[in-house]
């Protein structure tokens, strides 16, 4: 749970305090390489409704070797240096922009091999970024989503990934590339993203990008976090339609094996959604 209070140039603030999630994930470890993984949420919704259960994740996965894995139900996309659980940020909030950059939660089939130095992925679902999308049976919407993706581990502590999605359905290319590299205590991010809109989307012939750079330290219970990140989203005539830029800092306390407090301070400028300071502080218990 968490209290947030949000204070827009020019306008009034607003608090906000309550439950933001309660997730569950159910793992079954069968013979013969065969899993199953379903995860059960309370939070928000895919429609963005407030204070719903539904099944985020429900997928089988055959492991044919210990490198070589397929998997088929619905599952999160491996795009994006940003997990989309509170649990797995370094910070409070997310950077905003995973809507425009990331793939998101996606129903088909996905493989994936891993080398140890080298990996690479692949999914062919029926959209990149809505997981209520069945594409119809009766062949009348057949168009597919993919996603490709390579990683590299060249020496202990760097991480390098690179994605590229394509979405029939909405006419949209990505291409989202991140490197992390942790020594230390420190944990240092990067990431670079562009897309591409063609004329099934909502921004018509637009196009954006974007980008983070992030730097964490930890030492004991106690852990900082700084980042900054930008982005724009342009039309076909080049209006910008959504864009923004902050500077977050965030110090952390565990409590606990169990329990985190993460704090946020948080500074946004747009032309498109105002200038706005935001404060939070957040409690994560995990089992």
């Amino acid at each position: 749970m968490s209290y947030s209070s949000f204070n827009p140039d020019g306008g009034s603030s607003t608090e906000s305090i309550g439950i933001d999630q309660f997730e569950t994930d159910i793992k079954f470890a069968g013979s013969s390489g065969v899993s199953a993984q379903v995860d059960i949420e309370y939070g928000e919704g895919f429609d963005g409704s407030d204070d719903e259960t539904f099944i985020e994740q429900a997928f089988i996965t055959k492991a044919f070797t210990e490198q070589f894995s397929v998997k088929v139900g619905r599952f999160l996309s491996y795009s994006g240096w940003e997990t989309e659980e509170p649990t797995g940020l370094f910070q409070y909030s997310g950077a905003g922009y995973a809507k425009y950059f990331y793939g998101y939660y996606q129903n088909g089939a996905s493989a994936y091999y891993d080398a140890g130095m080298f990996a690479a992925m692949g999914s062919v679902v029926t959209s990149a970024f809505n997981p209520l999308d069945r594409n119809n049976v009766d062949g009348v919407d057949d168009k597919m989503g993919y996603e490709v993706g390579l990683a590299v581990k060249p020496m202990e502590g760097l991480t390098a990934k690179a994605f590229y999605i394509a979405d029939e359905d909405t006419d949209t290319d990505v291409i989202n590339v991140w490197a992390s590299y942790a020594v230390s205590g420190f944990t240092f991010a990067g990431e670079y993203n562009t897309v591409e809109y063609g004329t099934s989307s909502a921004v018509v012939d637009g196009e954006g990008d974007g980008y983070l750079l992030m730097a964490n330290y930890a030492t004991g219970p106690f852990g900082f976090t700084v980042r900054y990140h930008d982005f724009e989203i342009e039309d076909a005539g080049g209006a910008t339609v959504d864009d923004g830029s902050a500077i977050t800092l965030s110090p952390s306390y565990k409590v606990g094996d169990n329990l985190l407090l993460v704090t946020e301070y948080r500074m946004d400028e747009s032309d498109t959604n105002g200038d706005s300071d935001t404060f939070a502080i957040e409690a994560l218990f995990t089992f």
